[in-house]
């Protein structure tokens, strides 16, 4: 029977509308609508294989603000963000924190650190 599935490609401005045709196998039978083997690349990674960079912040004990800025230092799959972002949330860091300072190594087993995007000095 099969399915039909449109992802918006987004590797470059143009915005391409793709559809795809799904076989039983939950395999790619046809797709329609890129413009770019680029975009052919990007939809095919989006539907198999979703990841997102996860932008967030961590708290922070003695900083001149309570929270910094955080990110995945390279997409994560997008079905861990929510647990990722639990685990984010557990964490307290001590000021000051440094730029590129790895708040948390390797989130859920992922092989992805997250790492502060800001510096955060002490309360002086």
């Amino acid at each position: 029977m099969g399915k039909q599935v449109e992802i918006t490609c987004i590797s470059c401005p143009m915005g391409c509308d793709v559809e795809l045709d799904i076989d039983d196998n939950d395999q790619i039978t046809c797709m329609t609508g890129n413009n770019c083997k680029a975009g052919e690349k990007y939809v095919k990674n989006e539907y198999y294989n979703p990841t997102r960079v996860l932008p967030t912040t961590a708290r922070v004990k003695n900083g001149v603000l309570p929270l910094v800025p955080v990110k995945s230092q390279d997409p994560i799959p997008k079905g861990l963000l929510k647990k990722a972002m639990v685990e984010i949330a557990k964490v307290e860091l001590e000021a000051p924190v440094k730029l590129g300072d790895v708040v948390v190594e390797n989130i859920l087993d992922t092989g992805v650190n997250i790492v502060a995007t800001r510096e955060m000095p002490k309360i002086k």
